[in-house]
């Protein structure tokens, strides 16, 4: 009888590019890769920075309405519109308080994954439930802010970012080791050119962006 032996190759997949389905530890447990865990501590750091930086500034325009947050910069770009809607405070506080919690979390997750870590496949679907809702939120928020408020903030700009890219490689990675079923030609496609998803998104958003506020845009050229 011969057998045939996979290799890892250091990503949380094979030699061969097919999916680890299987538990990283013996009691079901998954391990995060190391790319991802640094992922999670990279772009929640960003995320939970964007948001301190909001609340900070939110705290000192409430202390004086005549404060001008250093991201104003022009009638597009102006965080202090943002800041002053209703939708920036869409739950009854400010909507940062929330990316201060969950970036915050986040971190703590990936910093645990570096440090060995592993996780039940329910905690990893935990966190997928976070960044659906996190997602689902900042792309209402990017449509508010394109063609409801008609401003641009940059520092939220940066949270979206970071919320867009957890989502996603938060997906791979439960794809990856079955902790979300789906079929292999799908599983593979996504382990494949995972890059694909968040390099389209973010086209897709620059675009809005630019198409928003073409007028503006081209007298600056």
């Amino acid at each position: 009888m011969t057998t045939t032996t996979l290799e890892h190759d250091g990503t949380g997949g094979t030699a061969d590019g097919s999916a680890d389905r299987r538990p990283s530890g013996p009691d079901g447990t998954v391990r995060a890769t190391r790319p991802f865990a640094w992922l999670l501590v990279i772009a929640g750091a960003l995320g939970l920075l964007a948001s301190w930086v909001i609340t900070e500034d939110k705290v000192k325009l409430l202390q004086d309405p005549d404060f001008k947050p250093g991201c104003s910069l022009n009638p597009i770009i102006s965080c202090g519109n943002i800041m002053q809607s209703d939708q920036a405070s869409v739950f009854g506080f400010p909507n940062p308080m929330i990316g201060l919690v969950a970036f915050g979390v986040v971190v703590a997750i990936g910093v645990g994954a570096l440090a060995g870590a592993a996780y039940r496949p329910w905690y990893w679907l935990g966190l997928q439930a976070g960044t659906v809702f996190g997602v689902a939120f900042v792309t209402w928020l990017q449509y508010q802010s394109l063609y409801v408020i008609g401003s641009l903030c940059l520092w939220c700009s940066l949270a979206w970012a970071a919320t867009i890219l957890l989502f996603w490689y938060t997906l791979v990675h439960n794809l990856r080791h079955g902790v979300i079923p789906a079929p292999e030609g799908l599983r593979g496609a996504v382990l494949e050119f995972h890059w694909a998803v968040p390099v389209v998104w973010y086209g897709v958003i620059v675009m809005l962006i630019l198409t928003r506020w073409w007028s503006y845009w081209s007298t600056l050229v």
